[in-house]
């Protein structure tokens, strides 16, 4: 009797031996899903919007303006709503940033809409200009800014690319002066206890040439240099790096967050 209980207590005993090694091996040999970050809430979305310069069309993808946006479409697009204009369709990129913001569709933003916002604006050329001009109209409704950067800035008619407007946070200024055209060597804050200016940057490409290939010829002829700024990897990896670095900033919680 006694080496029958012996015995009964031997075999359990392998026999849990022999489960917990299948099930630490089962265990071990499972797949661990990816965790993936869930995407942010369009109140909490970086918005970015770019505009192309000269008469240039929004999908021209020779412009470094529009490669940017098309990469932080395909790479960001979890944290990023990132969309390019012509710099003649400001009134459109307008309505797309309240389209964006109206997240309850009733066709009026509220404070708390408003102050969600979480914008960077940039542009070449006459699209600096329109970079400053589009923000300069979300001022007159409340809407804030977190960035608006001006590579080679050329002031178009009727518009102010120099003073930036008190609802931008931070702004910064790219350019070059040795072209028969060139942008604006100083951008100023209107309000300096509002908004800072992180910086006026030169460029400069007589030792350094930039290759401005896929071009018209008129536009290597008679702009070089301007066109050079524009095709930059220097100043075009850090502008990426700028609004990359807000993507980072803590969102602003929505209603149904709080």
């Amino acid at each position: 009797m006694r080496k029958s209980l012996q015995f009964g207590c031997i075999a359990s005993l392998i026999c849990l031996s022999a489960t917990l090694a299948y099930e630490v091996h089962a265990s071990a040999m499972t797949p661990v899903a990816p965790v993936v970050a869930p995407a942010l809430g369009p109140l909490n979305k970086l918005i970015v919007i770019g505009f192309m310069g000269g008469n240039v069309s929004a999908d021209n993808m020779v412009h470094m303006e529009a490669q940017l946006i098309e990469r932080l479409k395909q790479d960001h697009a979890r944290t990023v709503h990132a969309a390019i204009f012509a710099n003649r369709h400001g009134a459109i990129a307008l309505k797309t940033i309240i389209d964006l913001l109206d997240i309850d569709r009733d066709g009026h933003l509220s404070d708390h809409e408003k102050q969600a916002a979480r914008i960077v604006i940039f542009g070449h050329s006459w699209g600096a200009s329109e970079t400053v001009s589009l923000s300069r109209r979300l001022n007159q409704l409340g809407i804030p800014v977190l960035l608006t950067v001006q590579v080679d800035s050329v002031q178009k008619s009727s518009e102010n690319d120099r003073r930036i407007p008190p609802n931008v946070l931070e702004a910064v200024n790219f350019y070059q002066t040795e072209g028969l055209l060139h942008g604006r060597s100083l951008i100023v804050a209107a309000d300096p206890a509002k908004t800072k200016v992180l910086g006026n940057y030169q460029s400069s490409y007589r030792q350094n040439p930039v290759s401005c290939a896929g071009y018209p010829w008129y536009a290597r002829a008679f702009m070089k240099q301007h066109i050079q700024i524009e095709n930059d990897p220097a100043v075009w990896s850090q502008v990426e790096a700028m609004i990359l670095a807000r993507t980072l900033t803590n969102p602003i919680p929505s209603k149904a967050q709080k």
